[in-house]
C-alpha cells in the first residue's frame, strides 16, 4: 500500500513540475517575442526613419557627375558604359 501511495505522490509531483515547466517556458517565450518586436522596431527606426528621403536622389546625381567626369578624363568609350548607365546618355560634354 505504501508503494501505491508513493507512486501516486510521485506522479502528482511530476505533473506539478511539468505544469510549472510549461508555465515557465510559456513566460520565457512571451518575453522573447517581446524582445523580437522591440528589436524589429529598433531596426525599422534606424533604417527607415533615419534615412533621408533625398538620399537616392543625391546618389543618382553623384553617379551622373561621376560619369561626366569619367567621360572627360578617359575620353569617349565604345558605348558599354552608356548601356550600363542610362544617365550617361544625358551628358552634354563638348568634343575636342
Amino acid at each position: 500500500m505504501s508503494d501505491d501511495m508513493s507512486c501516486v505522490a510521485l506522479c502528482e509531483d511530476f505533473s506539478l513540475e511539468s505544469l510549472q515547466l510549461d508555465q515557465l517556458l510559456e513566460k520565457m517565450t512571451e518575453q522573447m517575442e517581446n524582445i523580437s518586436v522591440k528589436l524589429s522596431w529598433m531596426a525599422y527606426d534606424m533604417v527607415v526613419m533615419r534615412t533621408s528621403p533625398d538620399l537616392a536622389e543625391s546618389l543618382k546625381s553623384l553617379e551622373n557627375e561621376f560619369l561626366k567626369c569619367k567621360s572627360v578624363i578617359c575620353g569617349p568609350t565604345d558605348g558599354q558604359d552608356q548601356e550600363s548607365h542610362p544617365a550617361a546618355e544625358d551628358q552634354n560634354i563638348p568634343q575636342e
